[in-house]
């Protein structure tokens, strides 16, 4: 009978130390707002249409849409990104068409190619990147809150 609890005891233990990192959920061992709402478009993935409230979209694979309401746009080297994009940060290591608005910050990696209209408020552009079309640079404006509510 002791062999069994013990047995049970280090069973829950080690269940209780398996944590799973799903994209989108906030753990207790997580300080709030560290992760929010990430969607990853993976590799060989298409996806058209209209994102918003997104903390974090990662583009691995190839989209064609509008983004809006939301914070951090991370494109991959093998990512593509066509459309209008709206956000505080943007980091771009594969390639942009569009139009792209980076209220705080637009990075752009030595591998990254950034076209069409691009709005910044401050950009790094790393040795190699390429950036093309009509640019501007705006005033910083404060972060999206994604999680504010519609008024309109």
């Amino acid at each position: 009978m002791a062999n069994e609890n013990t047995f049970a005891s280090e069973n829950r233990a080690e269940s209780n130390r398996r944590v799973m990192d799903i994209p989108g959920v906030n753990r207790p061992d997580q300080p709030s707002g560290t992760q929010g709402k990430k969607l990853i478009v993976g590799r060989a993935i298409s996806l058209s249409g209209q994102i918003s409230a997104c903390d974090t979209l990662v583009v691995e694979g190839t989209v064609e849409a509008s983004l809006s309401n939301s914070r951090t746009v991370e494109i991959a080297e093998s990512g593509v990104f066509r459309g209008e994009i709206e956000i505080d940060v943007a980091e771009i290591s594969g390639q942009f068409e569009g139009s792209l608005t980076a209220r705080t910050r637009l990075i752009i990696r030595s591998k990254g190619r950034v076209s069409g209209k691009i709005r910044y408020a401050e950009i790094e552009i790393e040795r190699g990147g390429q950036i093309a079309g009509e640019i501007e640079v705006i005033e910083k404006t404060p972060p999206a809150s994604v999680n504010a509510p519609d008024r309109s």
